[in-house]
């Protein structure tokens, strides 16, 4: 199993944690059961499915704004998903674009719809050609604020 399978894998976990309303561990558990996992590439998975998680506001509000007349709770499930894994590569992970857009879509033409891959590719390319990835100081940064802001609400 390669980088390949556990973006597949994260993306499955995903769609599980959306559709089958089943927490991060058992959806966790189930891929484990039913699929071969090398302890690596299951490791791999667990950062992406965390870090999409983590940041799920802020990537479906780069979704949002980057796809013109489609609210991203009406957009497909794995359509929604495979971008978000996308985009939390490219914008938090470092992982360069053209590998994140490309898996993107290579996922999109085997588990989305007809026109999935062209509306995924599209959507990613816009953001890249538009966005950096987070630096670590800027990560610490938003971590400093919502710190801040927390313990005024306290």
């Amino acid at each position: 199993m390669g980088r390949r399978q556990s973006r597949e894998s994260a993306m499955q976990v995903l769609y599980q944690l959306e559709v089958g309303k089943v927490d991060i561990d058992n959806a966790f558990n189930y891929l484990q059961e039913h699929f071969v996992l090398v302890d690596k590439d299951l490791e791999f998975a667990r950062h992406l499915v965390d870090g999409v998680v983590e940041n799920l506001a802020v990537l479906d509000e780069t979704i949002a704004s980057y796809s013109r007349d489609w609210r991203v709770k009406r957009l497909a499930a794995v359509d929604r998903n495979i971008l978000r894994l996308a985009l939390y590569e490219i914008i938090y992970a470092g992982i360069p674009c053209g590998i994140a857009i490309n898996e993107a879509v290579e996922m999109a033409k085997m588990y989305g719809g007809e026109k999935s891959s062209k509306f995924i590719n599209g959507i990613l390319s816009a953001v890249s050609r538009q966005s950096k990835p987070v630096s670590d100081q800027d990560k610490s940064n938003a971590a400093a604020t919502t710190l801040t802001e927390n313990e005024k609400k306290m």
